[in-house]
């Protein structure tokens, strides 16, 4: 099963929008920046790190570009099974399920970052990363400080993130190392995030969320706060409340995805912290981040594979490799696929397919389908290895609709 993860703040860098500006999912950004009221391609594209850095600039442009790399991603025609988000990127999962739309998500997003950035100079702390150390002798570490400090994130086997009052943390960090740590450190953030100094951050967030109306999510989304699947709305104005002051349970988090059947862990957004993570955690998944354009070849492949994941192909409007391309439809509408491609194998149409059959073949021109009335033909001849896109689903302009493998590249 496929699985997308959203990074939180601190993946953010200086241009890393840029590479994405050719791109037509970039539209985004603009759609964004007229919802916000702000110039949020500037944010992405020219901001210095010590704008970036800041709270609510970081988490806007992290928040936008994820949404940029997700639309990328869905014009390939792919779908995850089940998503999560770290901190930040909760938001962005949840705009991924469906569960609040691009607008509703950038507005708590912003909400949250002004309210965490306020929270941050009202009672000022920092947090620092534990390496080589257990979960429990982090809690030990932080309990023995006798001050301001906790665990804020569950992040893998051996790495945990503390926070709190600067001073408190670190004494914790020194006592960590007591405790087996091998390394300490310090991270760069204006506030003790997922602990209780940003506990004046949720009057405003809730405010926020009380005027968004949740959607049941389209697919399972799990929780930072306990790593378990909510399905009904309701639920998630409080977890995100909550997610302020409690530690983000990400390992375990991974793991209950790993037992929903999830196997290929995909990153979607800026760096490829997340992917790390899910090396570390889950060994025997494949993992792999989609920061730029040219990281969409390298996911295709990986789907390419009969179980799903383990190297790299792609699609990006029509090509996957030199042997490979994609039909793409030409409007938007709802996809219906030429019953004539009912043939055995990967031909068959989707749904339907016998592994032990051989797939079917089209000629240049061939009709592969329709979407609405308008008629879709081949630009290429080859062999079907899938359909993208299902019989009856309302498909957009340049969404993958058949990827073949092409008889002469």
């Amino acid at each position: 099963m496929l699985v997308f993860t959203f990074p939180g703040q601190g993946s953010q860098r200086s241009g890393m929008g840029a590479p994405w500006v050719d791109h037509p999912s970039f539209e985004l950004v603009a759609e964004a920046s007229e919802a916000a009221g702000r110039d949020l391609a500037k944010l992405v594209l020219q901001a210095p790190m010590e704008e970036l850095t800041r709270t609510a600039n970081a988490q806007l442009a992290t928040f936008v570009l994820s949404l940029v790399v997700l639309d990328a991603v869905e014009r390939l025609g792919l779908a995850p099974g089940a998503c999560a988000g770290h901190s930040l990127g909760e938001y962005s999962a949840l705009v991924a399920s469906g569960a609040v739309s691009f607008e509703e998500g950038l507005a708590l997003v912003a909400a949250r970052g002004e309210a965490m950035a306020r929270a941050g100079e009202d009672a000022p702390g920092t947090m620092a990363a534990l390496l080589g150390i257990s979960d429990d002798d982090a809690e030990v570490a932080c309990q023995r400080a006798e001050g301001e400090v906790w665990v804020a994130n569950y992040n893998a086997p051996g790495q945990v993130v503390i926070a709190g009052t600067i001073e408190a943390v670190k004494t914790a960090g020194e006592l960590a190392k007591t405790l087996g740590a091998r390394r300490v450190l310090p991270i760069p953030v204006s506030g003790a995030f997922h602990t209780t100094l940003m506990s004046a951050a949720r009057a405003t967030l809730r405010k926020a969320l009380a005027e968004v109306r949740f959607r049941p999510p389209e697919i399972p989304v799990v929780a930072n706060v306990d790593a378990r699947v909510h399905v009904d709305p309701a639920e998630w104005p409080g977890l995100l409340s909550a997610q302020l002051c409690s530690p983000v349970r990400w390992r375990q988090s991974l793991e209950t995805l790993a037992g929903l059947g999830g196997s290929v862990f995909v990153e979607l957004g800026p760096g490829g912290v997340l992917t790390g993570l899910a090396r570390r955690t889950l060994p025997d998944v494949e993992t792999l981040s989609v920061a730029e354009p040219d990281d969409l070849d390298r996911l295709m492949d990986v789907m390419a594979r009969p179980e799903g994941g383990s190297e790299a192909s792609h699609h990006v409007g029509e090509h996957l490799y030199m042997s490979e391309r994609i039909v793409v439809s030409p409007s938007g509408g709802i996809f219906f696929p030429e019953t004539s491609l009912s043939a055995p194998g990967a031909g068959l149409l989707p749904g339907t397919e016998r592994a032990d059959a051989p797939p079917a073949v089209v000629q240049v021109g061939d009709l592969i389908g329709r979407v609405g009335a308008v008629e879709v033909r081949t630009p290429f001849a080859g062999e079907v290895v899938r359909w993208q896109a299902a019989a009856g689903e309302r498909v957009q302009e340049g969404q993958a609709l058949l990827w073949l493998r092409v008889s002469e590249p």
